[in-house]
């Protein structure tokens, strides 16, 4: 299985305070996403709105950005994904955003809710 995970929408499952700073949570999330990636042996690609600054680089997962900053930017680069990989049905995307999950199914892939994944996240499962 292969994933692609909205940012924004697992770090916001956690009422942490994160908005004060974006870019901390992003680093956050980046750093529980590679322990649980390498701890897991899963391929994961995390997406956010825009690149975070200064921009989060990791060894373990793809770091991905949309290439315009706007809302549900990320949302849309998540499709533009799905549409081009030839195997999308090896692709569970992760998000909390009803518009996403239907168009990740109509491509083909699972979704698994931002909240269902945060707990996984945190040794849930």
């Amino acid at each position: 299985m292969r994933w692609l995970v909205d940012g924004m929408n697992v770090i916001g499952t956690r009422p942490d305070k994160w908005w004060k700073d974006r870019d901390a949570a992003m680093l956050r999330l980046v750093d529980e996403l590679e322990r649980w990636a390498a701890a897991e042996n899963e391929d994961v690609t995390v997406v956010f709105e825009r690149q975070p600054s200064p921009p989060i680089r990791s060894s373990v997962i793809d770091v991905a950005h949309a290439p315009k900053p706007k809302r549900d930017a990320a949302d849309d680069e998540i499709v533009r994904r799905l549409k081009q990989d030839p195997q999308p049905h090896q692709i569970r995307v992760v998000t909390s955003d009803r518009w996403l999950s239907e168009r990740a199914h109509s491509e083909g892939a699972t979704v698994e809710g931002a909240d269902f994944f945060r707990r996984r996240l945190d040794g849930g499962f």
